[in-house]
């Protein structure tokens, strides 16, 4: 018989969107050498044009496209050298038909001018004639002002997540300062009569603690700020107090272990004498992470993982971070995938959610996804996984040599 009353994990994924509804975290100004990593809290829109002037893109000579039409090693143009740009300056030089003026790479091109002849398409027969051996078309050798970014135009949008690149746009347009999503408190608590800290040597019968440290580095990465309540004892009085005590103190609670239906798993219980009302859910269809619990006190949600550390990285990735980007109101799920192909048939059960952990094997121009076998307690097989596989519910499973998108564990 079902001990759990499992529901799909599509159910649970709406459920959680419905409960945080409203729930989005405050906003705080950052420096530039702050921002990155963090999710815009409104549209950034650029003040400015860049580049700011027109400048040319290659060493050689600023003229009027126009005047070199027809040139060639042949028959080439004739121009008068009426000047020079300084790197850096702003020139006053306004060129006529047939001048030219000596310009470097990055140099504001003058009035006038509209491309740039190479320094290796032209001869200099004195100090003040060019002679052009080369055709330019107007525009050629040459970046016009607000051709990179125009002004008004949207730099970030609101839910976006700063990357490198994105800092080099801000800078450019002199956005020293960006508002963005505060990051979300989230306390971990670890639960077990057996689990001791990773500074301690296990007696028989112990294990370390290896949940908090694992989800509180996964909850970094995702943009949190983390505290970790150290082990609680299988006791109740011991978990009600500790999520008495950080239910005021934080965004999120994530509790590791006492997730499932034994005499001293206490979470849903401690849940619902905090929250003054049931759980959200309490099971879900996926494997690993089936004992999976979501609930609310107050305005603060509530996680409960699996103690099997497998497990509970598994329900994190796929639940726990995107419920971080809700509070975060970032757009676009932070999920990078690669196609390859099964290297072996995967069976699954219909109805229920799969995530099979995998290794990427590169043979000629393709990847190939090798299972990584192993029970859900098993560390080693997380660590020896590049990525994971997603079995969905409407499938009995994998077929060899089936081309699947392996979710990586690691970007790099």
């Amino acid at each position: 018989m079902e001990y759990f009353n499992c529901i799909a994990l599509k159910e649970a994924e709406q459920l959680i969107v419905n409960k945080l509804d409203g729930l989005i975290v405050g906003s705080e100004q950052v420096s530039l050498v702050e921002a990155l990593g963090r999710i815009v809290a409104e549209d950034v829109v650029s003040k400015e044009d860049l580049p700011p002037f027109s400048r040319s893109t290659v060493d050689g000579f600023a003229v009027r496209g126009m005047d070199t039409f027809g040139a060639g090693e042949g028959v080439p143009a004739l121009f008068d050298i009426v000047g020079e740009v300084a790197m850096g300056q702003q020139t006053d030089v306004q060129l006529k038909p047939g001048q030219a003026v000596t310009i470097p790479t990055g140099g504001m091109l003058p009035m006038g001018a509209d491309a740039v002849v190479m320094l290796e398409h032209a001869e200099r027969p004195d100090s003040s004639s060019l002679l052009v051996l080369k055709a330019v078309a107007p525009g050629e050798n040459v970046v016009v002002k607000g051709e990179d970014i125009s002004a008004g135009r949207h730099l970030l949008h609101q839910g976006q997540k700063i990357l490198p690149q994105d800092i080099g746009a801000l800078a450019a347009c002199g956005c020293a300062a960006v508002l963005v999503r505060q990051k979300p408190e989230v306390v971990i608590i670890s639960t077990g009569d057996e689990v001791v800290d990773v500074a301690c040597t296990p007696v028989s019968g112990q294990i370390r603690d290896i949940n908090s440290y694992a989800l509180a580095a996964m909850l970094e990465d995702a943009g949190c700020i983390v505290k970790r309540y150290g082990i609680v004892k299988d006791q109740y009085e011991d978990l009600l107090a500790a999520l008495s005590q950080a239910v005021n103190r934080c965004t999120m609670i994530v509790v590791s272990g006492g997730s499932s239906v034994g005499v001293r798993d206490h979470t849903v219980r401690v849940i619902k004498e905090l929250g003054k009302s049931d759980v959200v859910f309490h099971g879900v269809a996926i494997k690993p992470g089936k004992p999976t619990i979501f609930g609310m006190i107050g305005k603060v949600p509530v996680f409960g993982l699996p103690g099997h550390p497998v497990a509970a990285m598994t329900v994190c990735s796929q639940i726990v971070k995107p419920a971080i980007q809700i509070l975060l109101g970032q757009m676009i799920k932070d999920v990078y995938t690669i196609p390859a192909r099964m290297l072996r048939s995967m069976a699954s059960v219909p109805g229920r959610d799969d995530y099979i952990r995998v290794q990427l094997i590169k043979k000629a121009n393709e990847y190939w996804a090798e299972p990584v076998l192993g029970k859900s307690g098993l560390i080693s097989t997380m660590s020896a996984a590049d990525g994971i596989v997603h079995i969905a519910a409407d499938k009995g499973g994998l077929y060899s040599e089936e081309m699947v998108q392996v979710e990586l564990i690691t970007k790099q």
